[in-house]
């Protein structure tokens, strides 16, 4: 089995900074990629940001320019630095990574969520 443990998350008011982190720990044997989505009140979860173990990156575009993923893949973490927070970047934020088994089978995990408010 695979745990992600989140961390970070807050009420920060806008234009402030948040760092979040989700470190992966269990059965892993690689993990091909690690992301962030988010899930705001009445709306779906949506993609924000995703990184390789090459260290490709993808983001949501209203999130270029302002969010920054990076990982750590000898400890198995995945970080979020949020820059300029809007109010509509509001939402639980929840990580994920696609783990490699020993096998060769992925499967998605996911973290237990972290709340991010932006308010001021």
């Amino acid at each position: 089995q695979v745990q992600l443990v989140e961390s970070g998350g807050g009420l920060v008011q806008p234009g402030g900074s948040l760092r979040l982190s989700c470190a992966a720990s269990g059965s892993i044997f690689s993990i091909p990629a690690m992301g962030w989505y988010r899930q705001a009140p009445a709306k779906q979860r949506e993609l924000v940001a995703v990184i390789t173990s090459g260290a490709d990156t993808n983001y949501k575009d209203s999130v270029k320019g302002r969010f920054t993923i990076s990982r750590d893949n000898a400890k198995n973490t995945v970080y979020l630095q949020m820059n300029s927070l809007k109010p509509e970047d509001t939402a639980v934020y929840y990580c994920h990574a696609d783990v490699m088994s020993i096998l060769g089978r992925t499967t998605r995990y996911w973290g237990q969520g972290t709340q991010v408010t932006v308010s001021s």
